[in-house]
C-alpha cells in the first residue's frame, strides 16, 4: 500500500525542487529546502480542502519555504555587507557546473543567468509559468496572488530578462571588437 508520503513525492519532487533550485541557485540547499516542504506539507495535510489542485498548494508551500530561507540569506548578507569586495562580486561567476553548461545551449545559459536578474516574486512567476507550466490561473493559486497580479510581474519578469539579455549582447559585441 503506497503511503501519502510516498504517492506526494513521486507525483511532485520534480516540481518542488527544480522550482526550488531555480529560486534559490543551489542543489544541495533545493534538496534541503524539498524535505522541509514535505515536513510542511504532511504536517498540514489534513487542512488541505482541494481548493486548488495538490500540486499548487504544494508549489504554494515550496514557495513560501524559499522565501523564509531568502529571507535568512539576506539577514545573513546584511551582517557581512562591510567586508564585502564588491568589485569581486562582480567578477565573480556563479555559473552552473560544466555538465549542466553543456547540456544547456548558450541561450538557454543566457536565459538561466538573466532569470537571476529578477526579484524573487518574478523568478517565482517565471519558472511555475514557463518551467513548471502552469497556467495564469494556477500560477495564481500557488502564489496566493490575483491572475491581474501574475499577469503584471510575469510582464515585469519578462521585461527585466529582455533588458539583461540586451545587455549581455551587448557586452559580448564590445568584447569581440
Amino acid at each position: 500500500m503506497e503511503t501519502l508520503f510516498n504517492r506526494l513525492y513521486s507525483s511532485y519532487h520534480q516540481n518542488v525542487y527544480q522550482f526550488l533550485y531555480y529560486m534559490v541557485k543551489d542543489r544541495v540547499q533545493a534538496e534541503d529546502l524539498s524535505q522541509e516542504v514535505y515536513i510542511r506539507v504532511l504536517k498540514s495535510y489534513d487542512k488541505f480542502e482541494g481548493r486548488s489542485s495538490e500540486k499548487t498548494w504544494i508549489l504554494s508551500i515550496a514557495r513560501h519555504v524559499a522565501i523564509d530561507w531568502l529571507r535568512k540569506q539576506s539577514t545573513v548578507k546584511k551582517r557581512v555587507m562591510d567586508s564585502f569586495d564588491w568589485d569581486r562580486r562582480q567578477i565573480k561567476d556563479a555559473a552552473p557546473l560544466p555538465e549542466e553548461i553543456a547540456v544547456r545551449g548558450e541561450q538557454v545559459q543566457w536565459i538561466y543567468n538573466a532569470l537571476h536578474a529578477c526579484s524573487n516574486d518574478q523568478r517565482a512567476v517565471i519558472v511555475l509559468r514557463y518551467i513548471e507550466q502552469l497556467s495564469i490561473a494556477e500560477t495564481s493559486e500557488a502564489l496566493g496572488w490575483t491572475e491581474s497580479k501574475v499577469k503584471t510581474t510575469q510582464h515585469r519578469a519578462l521585461k527585466a530578462i529582455k533588458h539583461h539579455l540586451s545587455e549581455q549582447g551587448q557586452m559580448l559585441n564590445e568584447a569581440a571588437k
